[in-house]
C-alpha cells in the first residue's frame, strides 16, 4: 500500500500530469456548466442581455 502511494504522489507532483489533469478539470467544468440546466438559463439571459444592447 505504502508503494501505491509513493507512486501516486510521484505523478502527482510531476508538472506533466498536473498541466493534463487541469486541462481534463477545464473541459469537464465546461461540459457541466452546459448541462446543468440552473447555470444554462443564466448563460442564456446573460447572452440575450447583450444582444439587446447591440
Amino acid at each position: 500500500m505504502l508503494q501505491a502511494f509513493v507512486t501516486l504522489n510521484g505523478v502527482a507532483t510531476s508538472p506533466f500530469v498536473l498541466l493534463v489533469f487541469a486541462f481534463v478539470g477545464a473541459y469537464l467544468g465546461m461540459r457541466v456548466v452546459e448541462i446543468v440546466p440552473f447555470t444554462r438559463r443564466i448563460i442564456e439571459r446573460r447572452e440575450a442581455r447583450f444582444a439587446n444592447r447591440d
